[in-house]
């Protein structure tokens, strides 16, 4: 097998190991504090899932340096402060790949906390090994239905909501703005397939039958006939649910086809905006819908951490650079991870388990409440619905729904661009 990049990040002296440690749920609490805390992670340097996967990734570092600045992050199973360090190998977006490198930080590098990759596919091989070896695998932003079917104490998704209640505002958004002929597309990968099923059982309980509704490959990378099929269903609103890749390619597509829809929909420009604008450009992007994150909307009042607008200026003085949501989301994994070694009363990873389910319900950091089920589904951190209005030489994210957040009215029908 080739040797895989690995990165190991540490504020103590290279090399410093933990030890003695107990990983097992069942085990015994350590009878001597680490040195470090080890904490594995994988990402993506390349493949489709890059973009995202490094900006989590990056999140996770920064958050593991602000604590290392102060010492380490403190746990009360030791009743002291101890640093971190991150151990980090490259799976390239390959399933297979992060299989085996999921593996390798678990029974060799026998880390002391396992975060999982960026996205649901990422993180789906991940899920059946954490629990081979009674190891919490602590998730960012895997939210695939098919992970949250049964109780467990070795998940638990902490910086997105579960992919099944993505969809539900958006649902009620469309009802409430009475339209009627609706068509959906999506990847067929759990993750969006999931979503597109609860947005049409939403809107058949409102009434509304969809139009089209149709799945693709997860690679699919042309849609244009799909479009001038969807087209001749005469709908008055798309929603495409998929990858940023996907979103690209349908978004590019649809640009220069021609058509014109009165509603576009959908995820990756609420996420990554700076990526889809460079990639579709602002003017296809004009008017379109998408779920808002973090830091295009803020969270002012917090529990636990900074709220948005201080941890946005702190990233930015720290990285020179505009942080993204999976910035947001990685930094945000970090600081849960935090809250429950702080909370935590022994150092096993049913007791880190039960801190999160102690600090469900109650914490609310800069992505949201955090709020997860016994199935370690997220719960919280609900996701409204915005439309990106021109503004300069771009556009600006408007919330139009729910009621209570909304910073504007909808533009609909969307002009011709």
């Amino acid at each position: 097998m080739r040797k895989f990049l690995k990165h190991a990040w540490t504020a103590c002296a290279a090399g410093a190991v933990a030890s003695g440690l107990a990983l097992s749920g069942g085990a015994a609490q350590a009878a001597n504090a680490p040195s470090v805390l080890t904490i594995g992670t994988l990402y993506a340097s390349s493949g489709p899932f890059a973009v995202a996967s490094k900006g989590q990734f990056e999140g996770l570092q920064y958050w593991a340096d602000t604590v290392n600045k102060d010492g380490g992050t403190y746990v009360k199973a030791f009743k002291k402060k101890i640093p971190v360090k991150i151990i980090a190998y490259d799976d390239q977006s390959s399933t297979a790949t992060a299989t085996t490198l999921y593996n390798q930080l678990i029974t060799q590098d026998q880390v002391n906390i396992l975060i999982a990759d960026f996205g649901s596919v990422l993180t789906s091989v991940g899920i059946p090994l954490a629990a081979e070896h009674k190891m919490l695998l602590i998730d960012p932003t895997g939210s695939g239905a098919n992970f949250f079917t049964k109780k467990t104490d070795y998940l638990a998704d902490v910086s997105i909501p579960s992919s099944t209640v993505w969809p539900l505002t958006l649902g009620h958004f469309l009802l409430g703005q009475k339209i009627q002929r609706i068509a959906i597309i999506y990847d067929s990968n759990d993750f969006d397939a999931s979503q597109a099923e609860t947005l049409k059982a939403t809107l058949e309980k409102g009434g509304v039958k969809p139009v089209y509704y149709h799945g693709v490959p997860t690679s699919e990378s042309n849609y244009t006939v799909l479009l001038h099929t969807i087209a001749a269903q005469n709908p008055d609103a798309v929603i495409e649910f998929g990858y940023a890749p996907n979103d690209i390619a349908f978004l590019r597509n649809l640009s220069s086809s021609g058509l014109h829809f009165k509603m576009t929909f959908t995820i990756f420009p609420g996420q990554l905006l700076d990526l889809m604008t460079k990639n579709v450009g602002a003017k296809a992007l004009a008017y379109t819908y998408t779920y808002p994150t973090p830091p295009l909307v803020q969270t002012q009042k917090v529990t636990y951490g900074p709220n948005t607008a201080a941890f946005v200026e702190q990233f930015k003085a720290a990285k020179n650079a505009e942080p993204n949501f999976l910035d947001v989301a990685g930094y945000n994994t970090g600081l849960v991870v935090q809250d429950m070694l702080e909370t935590a009363p022994a150092f096993t990873q049913l007791s880190f388990h039960q801190a999160l389910m102690d600090m469900s319900g109650k914490t609310t950091t800069l992505l949201g409440d955090f709020k997860i089920n016994e199935n370690g589904a997220q719960l919280g951190e609900l996701f409204s619905v915005g439309q990106l209005v021109p503004s300069g030489n771009g556009n600006k994210m408007v919330v139009v729904y729910p009621k209570e957040k909304a910073t504007g009215t909808a533009v609909y029908p969307a002009p011709a661009q």
